[in-house]
């Protein structure tokens, strides 16, 4: 055979495999070539017939594999769920059968009398303790998930022996079973600090707190119950200082707020007041200092919003407990532990501002802390006065918080500020209801005065800043004021002739026909009493914008004389007497030709202005 022959046939062969390769990879990757791809002999001579697969790409189409199919967006998050079912919650689940089928067994031999009560107890001690060491083997190969499985079976197991044996079979008296479980919870929590694991140290909070009930003989002992939680509260406290564990905290306070609640609902009466208000008080302190002293957790996680979420119930719940014992006395009394609250979060804050390593730190914290303070102190309000004074004292509350937020330039204040000035004229809207006796020197002008007078300082503060919120605050404020001013003289005018008609009615006195024509011209004298004054209230805000220049001051005062203008043209002309109908028009068109004039002498240069205005428009 011709040796240059058989060269060119493993060329064509080669050149055949390789564009059959390139058509499979253009297939899979969607590619379309620009031109149909034939295989062409490298050198033109007209070789022999030879029986190698030579074929073109369309050839060998039917040999390309399939498309293989997108791969799914989520298969990272679908692995992870998988691999935390298996090793996690399959981990559990066959904890729990374990444990079933072994107290299944171990029922079912005590009821055939197999082992003796203090046998079983042995039995279960021993198994226990041997199946926290076996843990440890599967730690040491790197199972430590596994491990403290187990741990969790040997922990479980130790605490229902030390039941059973002082419970079910007593064995034991209840000093002594409960130093072992104390020595169990114990030994936990050194695992835990040893080993630098939060599940273990979570495990012994959960056994600690299960222990009083596991040993509860339904007496009362409220000191050696909530010493023993004090004791339990302050180990965790010690851990999260020294541990990044801040998730404990949560476990101990849920731990001690149960057990609360149920000794309260128990055994609680009036006679133990002083000795369970101590408790409730060592609690809160406790895990109100807890945010400022636990480690810092890593950024980002869950853990690092337990401070405020602890902060928040903490208080709250504190405050709660204090305002239901006291109820059953004086539930007055608890505005003082409201304000003495206000004062200790005020201090937190300071405290939390200076033991953090950067401003941007304590923020949140100290923000939540400035919070809870001044939220205490609107508590007291309503808890401590009556009637009109919780309105006033919102009042008084919105003004100080404004002076301070404009000392120590706290957005956080304003918007405090602003929010007790709205629950005061809330209030004073719509549920304050005033006995007055007398026009003008009463409470409900006095409270009207306050209010408008805050309303006053808030647009003043707002004016003097640049950015637009402030600004937008400041004109809300000026229109409401107006409008509380005018509602709080028109009341004073309605009372004024509601109590001069009151007398003229027939159930005053007995009638008479001269009655009726006095009660109609006190109600002519009121209507045209309300016209001119909200003309002169009008004229009044008119003379204030031209002197402060301010269009947005001069608007108010043209809807309201434009309201009066209505008022006069529709309903004075039909129900006012003659007399009152000429001082009502002749009033009126005086105030509006005198307006108009100031407005014709341009003494404000509104149309030099306009026209700067358009020539720079036009440039």
């Amino acid at each position: 055979m011709d040796p240059s022959g058989s060269e060119l046939q493993e060329l064509r062969k080669l050149l055949g495999e390789l564009t059959a390769r390139v058509f499979r990879i253009e297939r899979a990757l969607n590619i379309e070539p620009d031109r149909p791809v034939e295989a062409r002999p490298a050198i033109q001579a007209a070789p022999p017939p030879v029986a190698a697969d030579i074929r073109s790409p369309a050839q060998i189409r039917p040999d390309i594999p399939p498309k293989p199919a997108k791969i799914p967006s989520r298969i990272g998050s679908s692995t992870d769920l998988e691999s935390r079912i298996g090793s996690h919650w399959l981990n559990r689940i066959g904890i729990a059968a374990v444990l079933i089928g072994v107290s299944y067994f171990l029922k079912f031999a005590f009821d055939n009398n197999w082992i003796g009560p203090a046998g079983r107890v042995t039995i279960g001690l021993l198994a226990g303790i041997a199946i926290m060491v076996w843990s440890e083997r599967f730690r040491g190969r790197g199972y430590r998930i596994f491990s403290y499985s187990l741990k969790a079976v040997g922990i479980g197991i130790l605490y229902l022996s030390v039941y059973a044996a002082f419970q079910v079979y007593s064995l034991v008296p209840g000093g002594v079973a409960f130093i072992m479980m104390f020595a169990v919870t114990a030994a936990t929590a050194v695992m835990a600090w040893t080993q630098d694991a939060e599940i273990l140290a979570a495990f012994a909070l959960v056994g600690g707190f299960t222990t009083p009930l596991l040993l509860s003989t339904g007496q009362n002992r409220e000191v050696a119950l909530f010493s023993y939680v004090a004791i339990l509260d302050l180990g965790a406290l010690a851990l999260v200082i020294l541990k990044p564990w801040r998730r404990l905290l949560v476990l101990s306070y849920a731990g001690t707020l149960l057990l609360y609640i149920g000794w309260y609902i128990s055994f609680y009466d009036r006679s133990q007041l002083r000795l369970t208000v101590g408790f409730a008080t060592l609690f809160f302190a406790i895990f109100a200092v807890a945010p400022l002293v636990a480690r810092q957790a890593e950024k980002g996680k869950l853990s690092d919003s337990v401070p405020l979420f602890l902060a928040l119930v903490n208080a709250f719940g504190y405050f709660l407990q204090i305002y239901i014992m006291f109820e059953q006395f004086d539930a007055r009394d608890t505005a003082w532990f409201a304000l003495a609250l206000s004062a200790v979060y005020i201090f937190l804050g300071r405290q939390a501002r200076a033991r953090a390593a950067s401003p941007e730190a304590s923020r949140t914290v100290d923000l939540l802390h400035l919070a809870l303070a001044i939220g205490f102190i609107t508590v007291a309000i309503p808890i401590r006065l009556d009637a009109h004074w919780i309105t006033m004292g919102w009042f008084v509350e919105a003004a100080v918080l404004l002076w301070v937020a404009d000392r120590v330039h706290s957005e956080l204040l304003n918007v405090f500020a602003v929010g007790a000035l709205v629950l005061g004229v809330g209030r004073l809207l719509l549920i304050d209801n005033f006995d007055v006796t007398r026009p003008i020197f009463n409470t409900r002008f006095a409270t009207y005065a306050v209010a408008i007078a805050v309303l006053g300082a808030v647009a003043w503060y707002g004016s003097r800043r640049k950015d637009e919120t402030a600004r937008t605050a400041a004109a809300i404020c000026v229109v409401a004021l107006n409008l509380l001013a005018l509602r709080s003289l028109s009341l004073e005018v309605a009372d004024y002739y509601a109590r001069a008609m009151a007398n003229l009615r027939p159930e005053a006195r007995p009638w008479n026909p001269n009655d009726w024509m006095e009660w109609r011209h006190a109600k002519i004298a009121r209507d045209f009493t309300y016209s001119t004054l909200w003309m002169a209230y009008g004229a009044m805000l008119m003379m204030i914008g031209f002197w402060r220049r301010s269009a947005f001051v001069r608007w108010q005062a043209l809807a309201l004389i434009a309201f009066t203008i209505g008022k006069v043209f529709l309903y004075d002309v039909s129900e006012l007497d003659r007399g009152y109908r000429i001082v009502s028009f002749i009033v009126l068109g005086a105030l509006l030709l005198a307006i108009s004039f100031v407005y014709q002498r341009d003494w404000l240069q509104l149309s030099n202005r306009k026209n700067s205005e358009e020539g720079s428009a036009g440039a």
